[in-house]
């Protein structure tokens, strides 16, 4: 087990990834899709109210920062008109399931539930920037996928002990911004043949 001040390196490491990200926004260098930034900067920020309530201590960091810095980066993306991705049915369809899952936490107001609906909606506002991470590689960059997912493991390797309500929402951050790093990274789609031009 690590020191708990890691928790603010892991969070530190998940932010500069993070700024690169915000600047190749900003130069339209990266497309991001803003309906996962949006529902990214509002899920995580749901689960951090959460895990205080359920009294989660310095690794609600994690979270907090989960959803901030997809909103600065949401933000970026209407500066420079070549970062802007257009946006597809499937992507609304997609941010629609999102906000019922974020529904659902407002009518628990549940801790735990809470935190279940919000990697629901997480998962859902993921889900666009999966597909594009695998069909157009190449309106990503895969290492600040890859910061975010080495913030994550030294922030669980400063818990004491593992509960849902302190490490549930960023194990699933782990497992999805390492999925999407890898489409990213190895060019997934490109080697099965099923990236769009």
């Amino acid at each position: 087990m690590l020191h708990p001040n890691f928790v603010i390196v892991g969070t530190l490491i998940s932010a500069i990834g993070s700024l690169v990200y915000l600047i190749s926004t900003l130069r339209g260098k990266v497309k991001p899709n803003r309906v996962s930034f949006l529902l990214w900067s509002i899920a995580p920020f749901i689960a951090f109210a959460a895990q205080i309530k359920q009294g989660v201590g310095l690794e609600a960091l994690m979270t907090f920062s989960a959803g901030f810095l997809p909103f600065t980066i949401l933000i970026a993306s209407f500066v420079n008109k070549k970062a802007e991705w257009k946006l597809t049915r499937f992507d609304l369809s997609c941010g629609l399931l999102s906000v019922m899952g974020l529904i659902l936490w407002l009518i628990t107001k549940v801790g735990n539930i809470a935190i279940v609906f919000s990697i629901l909606a997480d998962g859902l506002a993921a889900v666009p920037t999966i597909v594009k991470a695998y069909k157009y590689p190449d309106t990503e960059i895969a290492w600040p996928w890859l910061a975010t997912s080495i913030g994550v493991v030294l922030t669980l390797l400063t818990l004491t002990e593992l509960t849902f309500a302190n490490s549930s929402f960023i194990i699933y951050l782990l497992i999805v911004n390492f999925i999407i790093f890898s489409l990213i990274q190895f060019t997934v789609g490109e080697k099965l043949g099923f990236t769009e031009k």
